[in-house]
């Protein structure tokens, strides 16, 4: 399941801070009726859990983690890193810079729980049904639901949402690729008919849906011209969420304030959130700049990304006042896989033996003394920190499964556990040159006058890692000489933010740092992740170019698992043949979020299970605190 802008919100993760409808036949109204619970009706549910029980009843009052008193009020500053010329989300990631924060000025079908895996409770939806084979879901609309102009959220904002992401998203007609058709079947009432039964997480991947006004993007702006939802546009769109857009300098700030009537502040799962009345998001080019702002208390709260940072740059007399607190979160929502990413579709990166190479260059442990403070653990999963991570050797169901596609995966995979290569001494470094260029013989390369060169063309072999965040660059350039002493020439470049966002979209790079986050449900966004499709689709998440039958086939089994057990066992046979075929030099990563904040605001103790820091979501200003460290910058 995809880790969706308003889960990232709710989680607190943006605070760090990511049509053919009638091809195929569907059920009729009178047929889905009889496949709701046998009886020739539908069955109505306040919310939805991918695998198990809903721990909330229907009449629930609000969530446990948050507190519904909270008071409303005050404001946060938060960072963002690049620029942005861009508030339509149904275009991010493939055109322009989505604004940071754009996302909350509009609601979803259903709303995430933080404190349960896979579970969503209705927010537009009041209640959703779908029969027992999950060929259908259909969502009954809430009444009161309303856009910032007074005008009801209709079935036809619905049809047109999912219309207008999957006509000009080419990631999300992916993500939604199994809805074949979507229609009205009732007042209130919208169905969505998939492509074929069996996936259990459609129901809840639709109810994820942005619902978009209609009207308003079928209409025209202030100077008469009409919109297009298919393109770029600074003019703030109308929403429907707890926040709309205030004000903005393009590029450089973007100002949310919170809906004093918004249509769903009363209800059960909006209780105790959304507590400030002003979110305002600062753009800087830099993250160095940023840090110096937040200790300036231009900033309220800062992410700390940089494992150098935590270690040195907090010892500044706000903090030994206790006037910021630093803390970190445990990160239980999500597993990760961050690493340099080969671009395969280029000719040099064909071969796994030459990627493989690659892996042995890497002095992790090293690189994790000198510069990271020992912070870090080494990745060795993409599914990096959760249940679904492969490990040891597949057995069980794991190994049935990748019994079904023995032909095309490496075979070493059913007889060796994968482990990444161990450096950190001079000794270990030499045995793992020496065991890389003897794959890089295999390859089909040898050393000439201090150069690895192609052996039939005598090409050299060399290449460009590029980036767009400086703060990256001490990382690859750790990296750079091992890959030097192997006798290749890297060249590190380092671009602005839609210069890199142009070059991924266009496919136009050899190596990238790049990083896949990662539900504990995993589902249809692997097809963007992994997919042969997506590996040519603008904008997909597939930046390897990765087209593998294998790969393919344990998606399916992956997104069409029949209970938890099968959907753990083939993630860890999608996550093995990953790993096998060395698409990634996999990097590093924490299992907590650092923080650190200027001590204004408080917050329900404990906080949710799956949300780790769950700020600015749930959190709220504190008056009395803010007068006692005083006023801000």
């Amino acid at each position: 399941m995809r880790l969706t802008r308003r889960s990232l919100v709710r989680s607190g993760v943006l605070a760090a801070l990511c049509p053919i409808f009638d091809r195929l036949p569907f059920l009729g109204a009178a047929a889905r009726a009889q496949a709701g619970n046998g009886e020739g009706s539908l069955e109505w549910r306040h919310g939805l859990s991918l695998f198990g029980d809903l721990k909330y009843p229907a009449a629930f009052k609000h969530f446990d983690y948050v507190n519904p008193n909270a008071p409303k009020g005050g404001s946060v500053r938060l960072m963002a890193i690049g620029t942005f010329d861009n508030f339509n989300e149904v275009v991010a990631g493939l055109k322009g810079s989505i604004a940071a924060g754009a996302g909350m000025i509009s609601d979803t079908l259903l709303a995430p729980a933080l404190d349960e895996v896979s579970t969503e409770y209705g927010l537009i939806a009041e209640a959703v049904s779908h029969p027992r084979d999950f060929s259908s879901a259909t969502f009954r609309l809430r009444a009161a639901a309303r856009h910032h102009d007074g005008k009801p959220v209709t079935v036809d904002d619905v049809i047109f949402s999912m219309q207008a992401f999957k006509t000009h998203n080419p990631s999300l007609a992916a993500y939604y690729r199994h809805v074949a058709k979507v229609e009205q079947t009732g007042e209130r009432e919208v169905t969505f008919i998939f492509d074929a039964p069996g996936n259990r997480e459609l129901p809840q991947i639709v109810g994820q849906l942005n619902v978009l006004p209609k009207h308003w993007w079928q209409g025209t702006d202030a100077s008469g011209r009409k919109r297009d939802v298919g393109a770029t546009t600074l003019e703030p769109p109308l929403g429907n969420g707890a926040y709309r857009i205030k004000e903005f300098v393009a590029g450089r700030t973007v100002v949310y304030e919170r809906v004093k009537d918004y249509w769903a502040k009363d209800l059960n799962v909006n209780a105790g959130r959304d507590n400030f009345d002003e979110m305002r998001f600062e753009y800087f080019r830099d993250a160095t700049v940023g840090l110096e702002a937040f200790k300036a208390d231009h900033l309220d709260w800062r992410t700390e990304n940089i494992a150098k940072n935590w270690a040195t740059a907090y010892d500044f007399p706000a903090v030994n006042e206790k006037r910021v607190l630093l803390e970190e979160f445990p990160q239980r929502n999500r597993g990760i896989m961050q690493a340099f990413a080969f671009n395969t579709r280029r000719d040099k990166f064909k071969d796994p033996r030459l990627r493989r190479a690659f892996n042995f260059a890497y002095d992790f442990e090293e690189m994790n003394k000198q510069i990271f403070y020992g912070q870090y653990t080494r990745i060795k999963s993409y599914f990096e920190g959760t249940e679904l991570a492969s490990s040891g050797l597949p057995q069980g169901q794991e190994l049935e499964i990748l019994e079904t596609v023995k032909d095309k995966v490496p075979p070493e995979l059913f007889t060796t556990e994968y482990t990444n290569p161990v450096g950190g001494t001079p000794e270990k470094v030499r045995a793992n040159l020496r065991e890389a260029m003897r794959l890089l013989k295999e390859a089909g390369y040898e050393i000439r006058n201090q150069k690895l060169v192609n052996a039939k063309s005598g090409e050299p072999f060399s290449f460009e890692i590029l980036t767009e965040e400086p703060s990256v660059e001490r990382i690859i350039l750790f990296y750079k000489p091992s890959l030097e002493r192997l006798g290749m020439a890297v060249n590190v470049r380092t671009v602005d933010d839609p210069q890199y966002e142009n070059r991924l979209r266009s496919w136009d790079f050899d190596m990238i740092v790049a990083s896949w986050p990662e539900s504990l449900s995993p589902g249809n966004e692997q097809r963007d992740y992994w997919g042969s499709q997506a590996a040519d689709t603008v904008g997909s998440r597939n930046y390897v170019g990765i087209k593998n039958p294998a790969v393919d086939a344990l998606i399916d089994r992956v997104i069409f698992a029949k209970d938890r057990a099968e959907l753990v066992a083939a993630t860890k046979a999608l996550d093995r043949v990953l790993l096998w075929n060395y698409y990634v030099v996999p990097q590093f990563t924490s299992d907590k979020i650092r923080s650190a904040r200027w001590d204004r605001f408080n917050r329900q103790d404990p906080l949710p299970k799956y949300g780790a820091s769950a700020f600015p979501t749930v959190w709220w200003w504190d008056a009395e605190k803010a007068a006692r460290i005083g006023t801000r910058s």
